[in-house]
């Protein structure tokens, strides 16, 4: 087995750093996640954070990692005879993969035993396979609600309950969870966010010095991982043994009644919600305690906790840009902070040089980026908490991409030309856009309203859960049973007991188990169309359509939808926002969405259909709802109802925007020939309608 990158050999990363190993110092934190985009080592570094965990001593035979010491009273393998053999083993790393099951997760009950021996045997999921280790969930963002639900619970309780198939269990499931994802694949809950105790976000260094002492490090361990491992093996020991002193120091920590009080002024003047922040800021300046090797929270400890602990849980609006707020933060840590004096700094720790307060100087491959004058990210400064603000890429709280004003090309547009001012673009091409000086302002939007819900026709076949439209899926009512199609994922027993007896058997065989069949809810991908010419100018209208389209999109993330955004006006169409989960760049688009020109409206209905057949191809089990926003007029680019026959079988959704006394009813003809209903843009708002005729 190749041995793992050596933790001590990362290149920078401070913050990230920091968090993992105060979690490891004390688990009760409530686990990292970790947010970046593609390519900054998140992977790397929570496999490499597994290495260093101290070894566990086990009940040898039990199934959930019982200490010989003091096992676990309600263990399903006990009671455990103290006096029984022990081994010892390295720590688990355990790997939850984005498709895994609610039953791989918790266990189940074991089918086999049930059925063939009449035995209530119980199978141990993932929880137990992790207690006392590290569970490392990559893109935990895409993680069905229900299942981050579960390990989020496991990990703030220590125990893990398993109430499924007849099965009652309780067990311990004490361990590090360390979450990554990457913001361009969309945000989770805030009320997901919220549980993780710590979040840090992370960047690719933006100095050339640091990006090539990375490529030079990780090209030297793939050439020789064994050897690359030994050359940082000291390194990462020491790391390991400060983990270890810091665990048997943390119980005799002691958190002054001053400090707790400047804990609670702090996370009341920075408008949290609820006392999570407070437990969590308070265990985590104990644990910086105990890693710098003291005995007593100081004001340091509690800066340095605030700012991994408290930054993500400022949001209020669930389609805010997500991050911290630095100089938020900044300033009320200041207005809590003691008038500093010799007497309030506390001691130096053993061992503060480092960023993470380990060892900073290991062996080098080549120059580091300290020698080559580029510094790693700055440490984090114990005697005061403050940390000076990084000199590179983004930071916290702007991981949302910047709008490209440029907007996005549709398909078959050359890339240069995306980036070709106005006048040096062809002046034939469709899909020019506008000049911006001919654009109007951007128009302001209300409050957002709780829209009517849109649901498409018919049933998916469920590949992916959410809350929109009706489909067959894993969970949810069980409305029959079959032969299982591959895997089995859900058993149904009574169908199951029912083939054996038909067969006239007292054993069931594999061939009589039965598959339940479950219609629940899906996500689908919606997909925004709309009309930003010239004429929505008039009588206010473009804000009320802002409006409406904001609800929605706030709508499509409370069902877990994918979205995407399409604008016509001018000579052509864009396809303004690709399909993606991030919500809030959506937000951003829709907020700098200028008017202006005239009304295409059959090139917008074309690159609607050219985009949901290229989502179609790269993901064909999940349906596409398509929300045009349009008046129906059509001035420019052809006649619409010739591009129809493009988005022939789309569930279509035509909001009519039309307004004033004397009305054509354009996009009521429009909704006709696509077969789509057509709703007034002014009964969208549900508190306006009671019903809405079903899908």
């Amino acid at each position: 087995m190749t041995s793992p990158y050596p933790f001590s050999a990362v290149v920078g990363l401070p913050e990230l750093r920091l968090a993992l190993l105060l979690n490891a110092v004390s688990p009760a934190i409530g686990g990292v996640l970790v947010r970046g985009e593609k390519g900054t080592a998140k992977s790397t570094i929570v496999r490499a954070v597994a290495a260093l965990l101290p070894q566990v001593d086990i009940v040898r035979g039990c199934r959930f990692a019982c200490h010989p010491a003091t096992p676990d009273q309600a263990c399903p393998d006990g009671p455990h005879d103290p006096s029984a053999a022990s081994q010892t083993r390295p720590a688990a790393l355990v790997e939850l993969p984005v498709g895994a099951t609610e039953d791989r997760v918790t266990g189940t009950l074991d089918i086999h035993r049930a059925l063939g021996d009449g035995v209530k045997a119980y199978e141990p999921g993932l929880l137990a396979a992790a207690h006392r280790g590290v569970l490392y969930v990559d893109e935990v963002n895409l993680l069905p609600d229900h299942l981050v639900d579960l390990l989020l619970d496991a990990a703030a309780m220590g125990r893990a309950h398993v109430e499924r198939d007849g099965v009652s269990i309780k067990h311990a499931a004490r361990f590090l969870l360390v979450g990554t994802m990457n913001p361009e694949e969309g945000e989770p809950r805030p009320q997901l966010v919220d549980r993780f105790g710590l979040v840090v976000s992370v960047t690719a260094p933006q100095e050339p010095a640091p990006r090539a002492e990375v490529v030079r490090r990780r090209l030297a361990y793939e050439v020789d991982p064994e050897g690359y491992a030994a050359r940082w093996a000291e390194a990462d020991a020491t790391l390991a043994v400060r983990i270890s002193q810091a665990r048997e120091r943390l119980p005799r920590v002691s958190l002054p009644d001053a400090e707790l009080d400047r804990i609670a002024r702090i996370c009341l003047d920075y408008r949290v919600d609820g006392l999570r922040a407070d437990i969590v800021v308070a265990r985590t300046a104990v644990a910086m305690a105990a890693w710098h090797g003291h005995t007593t929270v100081a004001v340091g400890d509690v800066r340095a906790a605030a700012r991994l602990a408290l930054p993500h849980r400022r949001r209020r609006d669930p389609l805010d840009p997500p991050g911290a707020d630095a100089e938020k933060l900044d300033e009320v840590l200041d207005r809590h902070a003691p008038e500093h004096g010799p007497e309030d700094e506390p001691p130096a720790g053993p061992d503060d040089s480092g960023p993470d307060g380990g060892p900073e100087d290991g062996p080098s491959d080549g120059p580091g980026p300290s020698d080559n004058g580029a510094p790693d990210q700055p440490p984090v400064q114990r005697e005061d908490g403050a940390r000076p603000a990084p000199s590179h890429g983004r930071g916290p709280g702007q991981d949302v991409p910047e709008p490209d004003p440029a907007g996005s090309r549709p398909p078959g547009v050359d890339a240069g030309e995306a980036g070709a001012p106005p006048d040096a673009a062809d002046p034939n091409d469709p899909y020019r856009r506008p000049d911006a000086a001919a654009a109007g302002a951007a128009v302001s939007m209300a409050a957002p309203f709780r829209p009517q819900t849109l649901r498409l026709r018919g049933r998916g076949r469920g590949g992916h859960a959410g809350r929109r439209s009706a489909a067959f899926a894993r969970r949810g009512r069980v409305v029959g049973s079959r032969r299982p199609v591959g895997v089995l994922t859900s058993l149904h027993l009574t169908a199951s007991l029912r083939a054996t007896a038909l067969r006239g058997a007292r054993t069931a065989e594999r061939t009589d188990l039965r598959e339940a069949i479950h219609v629940g809810r899906e996500s689908n991908l919606v997909l925004f169309v709309v009309d930003a010419s010239g004429s929505m100018a008039a009588r206010q209208r473009m804000s009320t359509v802002k409006t409406a389209v904001l609800s929605l999109l706030r709508d499509a993330y409370q069902r877990r939808d994918r979205i995407g955004m399409i604008t016509f006006r001018g000579a052509g169409a864009w396809l303004d926002l690709p399909p993606t989960s991030s919500h809030e760049v959506g937000v951003v688009k829709l907020a700098e969405l200028r008017t202006g020109g005239r009304t295409p409206l059959a090139a917008g209905l074309r690159l609607a259909a050219s985009t949901l057949a290229a989502e179609r191809r790269r993901d064909p089990r999940r349906r596409p709802l398509l929300v045009l926003v349009t008046d129906g007029r059509a001035t420019a680019g052809g006649d619409p109802l010739i591009a129809v026959g493009e988005l022939t079988g789309v569930d279509t959704v035509v909001l009519d925007c039309e307004s004033g006394p004397v009305r054509l009813g354009l996009a009521r003809r429009l909704a006709a020939a696509l077969g789509a209903d057509c709703l007034p843009l002014t009964s969208l708002d549900a508190a306006s309608v009671s019903t809405r005729k079903a899908a």
